[in-house]
C-alpha cells in the first residue's frame, strides 16, 4: 500500500483505481425525469438533470452555446446518481449536452449517446412555448378509411353510374367482402359516418383514445384526397335528406363522357343542396359529440397541397357553374374570384383543357397556388379554424404532403406557422400532425407542426427488423431481417429529429391507407396486388409476428395507432388492396382480444405514454429495451427467431436496482405462436442482470415498480 501512494495523495489513488466509467448508467432525455417543465414557457426555469452510476463520475457539466455550467449533485436514487443545474429558457430554443468527468476519463453525451469528442450536431433542445396536447402524449389512435369502415346508412350510397370519375361510371359494390380491384378509385362499398358512430362502443372497449379519419369532406373519389368542398362533409358519408331538386337534361351532363345526364343531374343535386350538406356537418358534430362523451378525440385529414378538379374553386366538370349560391370556378370564367387559387399555364385559348399545374401530373388533382393568392391562404386558414372550433370541435389536423404546400420552403413555413396560429387560437388542445417522409426537425420547432406520421423513427426500422420487408412491399432485405443493430442505429438516429414534445405525440403506426399491411409483409412476399392477386397477401402470413410488432408499437415511445381491420386480422398489398373493408362477422376474435389487451396494458401505464426509453440488449432477432421513469420501469423482450432461445440481458441501466437482491419483475405478457397469457409470474433478477427463456417468435412484458416493491415488503 505504500508503494502505491509512493507519490500521490489518498484521493488520487482513489482515481487512480476507480473502475472505469460505467457509461451504460449515462442517461438524460428531454422526458420530465430529466427536464422540468418538460414543456416550459419563456421565461421559466428549468432544471435538467443527468444520470450517473453512484459514485461514478467525479463533475458533469452542461454546455450551452459558450457556456459551461457545472451541474451539482441533487441526489441518489437505487444505483444511480443525479446530477442538476437550473438554467432560465427565453424564446428561443435552448440547446445542450453533456460533460462527464471520471478520473482522466472524460466522455460527452448528447441524443446520439456516449462519444469521446463534443458535438452539437446532436443536441438536446428544449423550444420554450412549444406545448402539445397532453391528451395526445402516448395516445392510441385509430385511424378509419370511412368508405371501408362501415356502412350505417345505406340511403346515402353511391349509385351505380351516379356520375363518371377519371373516365370511368362510378360502382357501387354491394358484397361488402369483395376485394379491392387494381383499379378502384371508382368502386365505393358504402362505409360512412353512421358507421363510425355505429362502432364507436366497439373502440371504446378496444382502448382507442383518439379516431383519425382519413378525408370526408365533398369528394368524387372513394379515398377523397381531391376536395371538391372543403367547407362540408360529403353527403355519401353524412346525409342525403332530399333529391327533389329539377334539372334540365344539359346541366347535368359531365363532361367526361357520362352517359346518364339523369344520374348525373342526381349527383350534382346531392353534393350541391345546401340541406344535404347542412345535414352531414350536423351528423358529424354528433360524432364528434358522441366520442367525445366517451372520452375518445377525432381527427381530420387537411388535403390542403391540392384540391379536385371536381372542386368548386376550379369546377372543370360544371358541377356548380348554374347552381345558386356558387360563384363561376376557374376553369369555367377567367374572371372566376378563384382564377388566383391555381396556376394556369400560357398559352391555348380559355378554357385551358388540363392546361394547369397540378399534383404529380393527375389533372383530376389540381395544386393550390398560395403564393399568387392571399385569398387562398385566408381561405384555408379559415377552413383549419372553423372546424376545430364550436359547433364542429374537431381535436385537430393530419396535414397531406405538408411539406409540399406552396413552391418554395420558406413560404410553407411561414404558411405552417400561420395556421397553427389560427388552429391554437381557436381550440389549444387541437394536435397538429403532418404527413411527412424524412427529416422533420426544420418543421418541428414549437411554431409549426406539432408531430408528424412517424416513418424513419418507427414504421421502417420495425417492419425491416421484424419483417425484412419495404413498407410498400415493394423489396425485401435479408440483411435487415432480424438486424437488431440497425434497429437500434435507426430509431436512435432518425428520434434525434424529434423534441420530446413532438416525439411522445408522435403517430407510430404499422401500416396505413398508403402502405400494404404489415401481417402480409410478414409472408416476405415482394409485389402487388396488380402482379401477385389479393389471395397472395393472406398466404403464408406469420400472426405471431404482427404480435410481436404490436407489442412494440403499444410499448414505444409516440402515439400507436392501429390501421383500421389490423387487429382483426386483416391483410393487403400496397393501395388499393391495404383498403379491404373490415370483416364483420369474420373477425379474428382472439387477435381483437390480443389488441384489446396490449393496449389495456399501455393505457394503463403512464410509462409507456410519457417515460424514457434505453435498449439494453441487442442479439440476432433478439431485443430488449426499457420504458422508464421514477416511479415504474417496464421492459420489454422480443426474440423473433425461430427456435427457443434464452436471453440474458443487463437491464439494470432501466433504473432497477442491481444490488437488491429482493428485486423481482412481473410478467405482465407473454405472446407467441399460440396466443397469448397475462398470467402473473415473477421473475428474479441477479446483479442486475434477468434469464429469460423465450418461446419462438415471441414477446414478453414485464414490470417492476415501488409499489410492487412495497406490497412484497407488506407480504
Amino acid at each position: 500500500m505504500d508503494g502505491i501512494l509512493h507519490g500521490m495523495d489518498y484521493t488520487q489513488y482513489m482515481i487512480h483505481m476507480r473502475p472505469l466509467l460505467r457509461k451504460q448508467a449515462l442517461y438524460s432525455d428531454e422526458t420530465e425525469m430529466f427536464v422540468t417543465p418538460m414543456e416550459p414557457d419563456p421565461g421559466d426555469v428549468v432544471t435538467i438533470r443527468f444520470r450517473t452510476a453512484r459514485n461514478d463520475a467525479d463533475l458533469v457539466y452542461l454546455h450551452h452555446e459558450n457556456d459551461r455550467l457545472r451541474m451539482h449533485f441533487e441526489r441518489t436514487e437505487s444505483d444511480f446518481d443525479y446530477y442538476s443545474v437550473r438554467v432560465p429558457v427565453e424564446e428561443d430554443s435552448f440547446a445542450y449536452y453533456f460533460e462527464i468527468r471520471a478520473g482522466k476519463t472524460i466522455c460527452y453525451y448528447d441524443r446520439l449517446g456516449t462519444s469521446h469528442q463534443p458535438s452539437t450536431e446532436h443536441m438536446f433542445r428544449i423550444h420554450p412555448g412549444f406545448h402539445t396536447p397532453d391528451w395526445a402524449k402516448g395516445c392510441v389512435m385509430y385511424q378509419i378509411f370511412v368508405d371501408r369502415f362501415r356502412n350505417g346508412d345505406p340511403s346515402n350510397d353511391v349509385l351505380d353510374h351516379e356520375y363518371n370519375y377519371i373516365h370511368r361510371h362510378v360502382h357501387k359494390v354491394n358484397n361488402w367482402y369483395q376485394m379491392p380491384e387494381a383499379m378502384d378509385v371508382q368502386n365505393f362499398y358504402g362505409g360512412d359516418l353512421q358507421g363510425v358512430l355505429d362502432k364507436l362502443d366497439y373502440l371504446q372497449k378496444l382502448g382507442i383514445r383518439a379516431i383519425y379519419l382519413n378525408p370526408v369532406f365533398v369528394s368524387p373519389s372513394n379515398h377523397k384526397y381531391d376536395t371538391q368542398d372543403y367547407d362540408y362533409i360529403d353527403p355519401h358519408f353524412g346525409k342525403i335528406i332530399t333529391e327533389q331538386k329539377e334539372m334540365r337534361p344539359e346541366e347535368g351532363v359531365l363532361p367526361d363522357g357520362s352517359e346518364d345526364n339523369t344520374q348525373a343531374s342526381r349527383y350534382i343535386a346531392r353534393v350541391t343542396d345546401r340541406r344535404n350538406l347542412g345535414a352531414g356537418n350536423d351528423l358529424f358534430i354528433r360524432l364528434v359529440e358522441e366520442a367525445h362523451r366517451r372520452g375518445m378525440k377525432v381527427i381530420l385529414d387537411g388535403v390542403f397541397n391540392h384540391c379536385g378538379s371536381f372542386n368548386k374553386w376550379m369546377d372543370r366538370e360544371r358541377i356548380y357553374e348554374n347552381q345558386q349560391g356558387y360563384e363561376k370556378g376557374a376553369y369555367i370564367a377567367e374572371d372566376s374570384p378563384y382564377h388566383s387559387f391555381f396556376q394556369f399555364n400560357p398559352g391555348g385559348r380559355w378554357p385551358f383543357n388540363g392546361n394547369y399545374d397540378s399534383w404529380w401530373g393527375n389533372d383530376t388533382l389540381p395544386k393550390l397556388n398560395y403564393e399568387n393568392s392571399r385569398e387562398l391562404q385566408k381561405t384555408i386558414l379559415r377552413i383549419g379554424r372553423k372546424w376545430v372550433s364550436p359547433p364542429y370541435n374537431a381535436d385537430g389536423w393530419r396535414l397531406d404532403v405538408a411539406a409540399d404546400l406552396g413552391h418554395s420552403p420558406e413560404f410553407n413555413h411561414a404558411f405552417w406557422k400561420e395556421f397553427r396560429k389560427e388552429v391554437k387560437d381557436a381550440n389549444p388542445e387541437a394536435i397538429i400532425l403532418a404527413e411527412h417522409y424524412g427529416d422533420a426537425d426544420a418543421w418541428l420547432g414549437g411554431d409549426e407542426w406539432d408531430t408528424v406520421m412517424n416513418y424513419d423513427a418507427f414504421m421502417e426500422p420495425v417492419s425491416w427488423f421484424l419483417t425484412g420487408m419495404e413498407k410498400h412491399s415493394d423489396a425485401y432485405r435479408e440483411d435487415l431481417l432480424g438486424n437488431s443493430d440497425s434497429f437500434a442505429d435507426a430509431m436512435r438516429y432518425h428520434m434525434t429529429a424529434f423534441s420530446m414534445p413532438s416525439l411522445l405525440t408522435a403517430m407510430n403506426e404499422l401500416d396505413n391507407h398508403d402502405h400494404s399491411r404489415f401481417l402480409t409483409r410478414t409472408n416476405h412476399r415482394v409485389g402487388r396486388v396488380a402482379t401477385q392477386g389479393s389471395e397472395a397477401a393472406s398466404r403464408d402470413v406469420d400472426k405471431a409476428v404482427l404480435q410481436e410488432a404490436v407489442v412494440i408499437q403499444m410499448t414505444w415511445p409516440g402515439a400507436p395507432t392501429v390501421y383500421y381491420g389490423d387487429e382483426a386480422g386483416l391483410c393487403g398489398f400496397t393501395d388499393p388492396d391495404n383498403r379491404r373493408t373490415y370483416p364483420w362477422g369474420m373477425e379474428d376474435d382472439q387477435l381483437i382480444d390480443f389488441y384489446r389487451t396490449v393496449i389495456g396494458i399501455h393505457n394503463s401505464h403512464e410509462v409507456l405514454r410519457t417515460g424514457s426509453v434505453i435498449i439494453l440488449h441487442r442479439d440476432y432477432n433478439v431485443l430488449v429495451y426499457g420504458r422508464f421513469n421514477r416511479e415504474e420501469q417496464v421492459l420489454v423482450c422480443i426474440s423473433n427467431r425461430a427456435q427457443e432461445f434464452d436471453v440474458e440481458a443487463e437491464v439494470w441501466p432501466a433504473g432497477i436496482s442491481k444490488v437488491d437482491e429482493s428485486v423481482r419483475l412481473k410478467k405482465i405478457l407473454e405472446c407467441d405462436a399460440d396466443g397469448y397469457t397475462t398470467a402473473p409470474e415473477e421473475i428474479p433478477m441477479t446483479a442486475g442482470n434477468v434469464k429469460l427463456h423465450m418461446a419462438p417468435k415471441s414477446a414478453l412484458i414485464l414490470l417492476h415498480s415501488r409499489e410492487t416493491d412495497i406490497r412484497r415488503e407488506q407480504e
